[in-house]
């Protein structure tokens, strides 16, 4: 049960919060201001001097604790640094390292931190991708995340990143791209058996054996729940990976429950399993026409299914290439633009591919989840008359869809992928591809009683 309180009672409460969290990000960004400072006081600069695994005779020495063309700082001024700010010794390196990577490196996203424009969390964030880069790729960055800094998550940064090392370190993005394969494995941790009986499970596979495990598991949770399961969704994938061990496929389930991922812009298809059997591996691969027309395998690609590092078009070859790919599939480009609607409730194929690579994730305020794991919404209600049509339709992920049905949230399409959102207490957000944009005025203080 929700408890109930008074709309100014609640009000109240949010104002309160939101004047704390500006007066938090306001102390954070003089800490990070104050760090560097610390550092400038303490600059070694002597590379002779750096520290080493071992440091003779005890004695201080600089450290290199943020990316290329940063200062050395002296070692024990870190530590008293850290100490005064009552943290261990390595989270005070952490500190002192994303301040020196945002003022010396990362200096248009260090200056939007100081004006309190960027929250210091979210410019912390991007300098910790940003620590193994050359100097050319961090100012690459810099230079395009600065803009949208203050409202864009991992995601966007990450990829932006992985661009860089692309574009500025090609030798670490082939390393990368060979370091891949070595860092798979699969362990199902028997030592810590919980009460209840259970064990944890994790790995890192390769893509296409990942995607064909997803396919089983998702048929195994849906068989289950054909056959009267009432488990959650949680429950019942477990439950197909166990039987998935015991060798019991899942049993061929209606179409409407197809797993057939076929609105890929480029998908492979593998054969798998005994004769008559046929199995897909898709990819929803995202290609620029550099990419397509230079013949350069470490381009970067994007793959909206594909792990959290760095993939290529070199990689995505070698997958489309591989004896066992029965056919590759090449859908035609989608004009975003074009306006596309059809008279049905449910969106045609064609329709519901545009609207997901349009918006990319839920279009909710800060939310990241995957445009092609969230629900289409009808912006304004079918039964209300609104259409189903490129200007109505949404990603929203099945959270913030039951928030906008049922707890009083609205939001309008202000023009294709641009959102304006409502919060049942008044509070508005502009949301895009590039991120949230809060549109709420500042929580004023109250006047004194």
């Amino acid at each position: 049960m929700t408890t109930t309180t008074t709309t100014t009672d609640a009000a109240t409460v949010l104002a309160v919060a939101r004047r704390a969290r500006a007066a938090a990000n306001a102390a954070e960004a003089q800490v990070l201001a104050s760090a560097v400072e610390w550092a400038r006081l303490h600059e070694v600069s002597d590379p002779d001097l750096a520290a080493t695994v071992l440091v003779e005779h005890g004695k201080d020495t600089g450290i290199p604790i943020a990316g290329e063309g940063a200062p050395l700082v002296s070692q024990f001024a870190v530590a008293e640094f850290a100490s005064a700010l009552g943290l261990p010794a390595g989270a005070g390196r952490n500190l002192v390292g994303q301040a020196l990577e945002l003022a010396h490196r990362l200096p248009k996203t260090w200056a939007k931190v100081q004006d309190g424009s960027l929250a210091p969390w979210r410019a912390k964030r991007i300098a910790e991708e940003t620590l193994c880069l050359s100097a050319e790729a961090a100012a690459f960055v810099d230079r395009m995340v600065a803009p949208f800094a203050h409202r864009t998550g991992p995601a966007q940064t990450q990829r932006l990143v992985d661009d860089a090392i692309a574009r500025f370190m090609p030798e670490l993005a082939a390393e990368q791209r060979d370091r891949a394969a070595e860092q798979r494995y699969f362990t199902i941790d028997h030592d810590q058996v919980s009460f209840a009986g259970t064990s944890r499970i994790h790995g890192e596979l390769d893509l296409a054996d990942a995607l064909d495990l997803e396919d089983a598991v998702r048929a195994g949770a849906e068989q289950l729940k054909a056959l009267g399961s009432t488990d959650d969704l949680d429950v019942r994938r477990a439950a197909a990976v166990g039987m998935l061990a015991r060798g019991e496929q899942a049993l061929p389930l209606e179409p409407a429950v197809s797993t057939d991922r076929s609105q890929a812009h480029c998908s492979t298809t593998h054969d798998h399993g005994t004769a008559g059997e046929r199995r897909q591996v898709v990819l929803f691969v995202h290609l620029s026409q550099d990419a397509i027309t230079s013949g350069d395998p470490d381009a970067p690609v994007r793959v909206e299914n594909g792990p959290g590092h760095l993939l290529t078009a070199g990689q995505v070859a070698e997958w489309c290439g591989r004896p066992d790919t029965a056919k590759v599939i090449v859908k035609p480009v989608i004009d975003l633009n074009q306006p596309l609607r059809c008279n049905s409730y449910e969106p045609s194929p064609r329709l519901a591919e545009q609207v997901r690579l349009r918006d990319g994730t839920c279009v909710f305020p800060w939310c990241q989840r995957p445009a092609r794991s969230c629900d289409l919404d009808h912006i304004v209600a079918h039964s209300d008359g609104g259409e189903t049509s490129s200007a109505n339709l949404a990603c929203l992920c099945r959270l913030h869809h039951r928030m906008k049905t049922h707890a009083g949230w609205s939001y309008t399409m202000v023009e294709p992928g641009v959102f304006l959102w409502r919060s049942p207490r008044g509070y508005t957000w502009l949301r895009d591809r590039t991120g949230t944009t809060d549109l709420t005025p500042p929580p004023v203080e109250p006047p004194d009683q």
